[in-house]
C-alpha cells in the first residue's frame, strides 16, 4: 500500500508536514515531562531546523533550554519565538524568566509587564460584553 503524499501547502520546510511537526513537538514535550530534557532538546532542534516559522517549537525549545540552564540557547530560541509572535503571553513570560536567570532585572520586568498586559487583553477579549 502506498502512502499518499500531502499537498505541497501542507508541508513544512521540505521534509515534514505540519502534522509531523506537531507530532515531533508533542513527542519532545512528553520526553521533557518524563525527565529526558536532552532528547526533548534534540527533537525540538530538528523541529526548528525544519520549520523556522514554527512558534510552538521555538517556544518549547526555549523552555527546555531554560530548564537545562543553557541560558544563551534559551534566549536565542525565545527571541526567535518572540519575533514570530511578540504579543503572545507565554513567550513574554518565558523571556521574563530567562532575563531573571541572567540577572537583568530591567529586561525581566519589561517582559513581565508585557505578559501582564497580554493577560489583561485576553481577559477583556474573553469576558462577556
Amino acid at each position: 500500500m502506498s502512502r499518499i503524499r500531502p499537498r505541497p501547502e501542507e508541508r513544512i520546510g521540505t521534509t515534514m508536514t505540519s502534522d509531523e511537526l506537531q507530532a515531533l513537538i508533542e513527542e519532545a514535550t512528553a520526553d521533557f515531562a518524563l525527565g529526558d530534557a536532552e532528547t526533548a532538546a534534540e527533537k525540538l532542534g530538528r523541529a526548528t531546523a525544519t520549520a523556522a516559522e514554527g512558534f510552538d517549537a521555538w517556544h518549547a525549545l526555549a523552555e527546555v533550554n531554560l530548564a537545562l540552564r543553557r541560558l544563551d540557547a534559551a534566549l536565542a530560541a525565545a527571541e526567535h519565538a518572540y519575533a514570530l509572535r511578540p504579543n503572545d503571553l507565554l513567550i513574554n513570560t518565558t523571556l521574563s524568566r530567562i532575563w531573571v536567570e541572567r540577572g537583568d532585572k530591567a529586561r525581566a520586568e519589561h517582559f513581565g509587564a508585557q505578559a501582564k498586559i497580554q493577560g489583561w487583553r485576553e481577559q477583556l477579549r474573553d469576558s462577556p460584553a
